[in-house]
């Protein structure tokens, strides 16, 4: 029994000695850490653009590339005017991942929201300071613009570009 016990620790303590320690959220990382996030990121983000692409191609409906990085269904969508810090706008969006699975049941809404006050997904909000009251606009999103590489911590899942089906009302 005693063997048994001291194989199990040691088996234990070999396995553990390779892990990696990391920095908790918020820790301090080297240099190199940064660079290699940095890396990871450039190349996540190249490899779902591409993978974005080949579906907008697959497509009956033509996709816009924006400034800020993502697609939409409107063309000359972000060269429009922009709506000023401060102005009220409401909203509701629904999120699908790219097989046109719906996230969630129900819409996420947002009642007078005020442009610079308000917490939202950066490509969503940059396409509310384009969208025309009662307009529903189809935005494709790479997971850098949506909930990045921890998810939202429900149904997304970390690094899962989105389909995001916005309305301004």
């Amino acid at each position: 029994m005693k063997k048994i016990l001291f194989i199990s620790v040691l088996g234990l303590l070999s396995c553990n000695r390779n892990n990696q320690a990391h920095p908790p959220i918020g820790g301090v990382l080297s240099q190199n850490d940064l660079d290699v996030s940095k890396n990871r990121m450039k190349n996540l983000n190249a490899q779902e653009r591409m993978h974005i692409q080949e579906w907008i191609d697959g497509q009956p409906v033509k996709y816009y590339p924006t400034r800020l990085n993502y697609w939409v269904n409107t063309e000359g969508f972000d060269l429009r005017e922009k709506r000023p810090d401060n102005s009220l706008i409401s909203y509701s969006y629904e999120l699908y991942d790219f097989d046109q699975t719906k996230i969630y049941d129900e819409p996420i809404e947002r009642k007078d929201a005020k442009f610079g006050h308000f917490d939202e997904l950066k490509a969503v909000e940059n396409a509310l300071r384009f969208i025309h009251d009662g307009e529903e606009v189809t935005i494709l999103v790479p997971s850098a613009l949506a909930y990045g590489t921890y998810g939202d911590e429900k149904k997304i899942d970390n690094d899962i570009p989105l389909i995001i089906k916005l309305k301004a009302q």
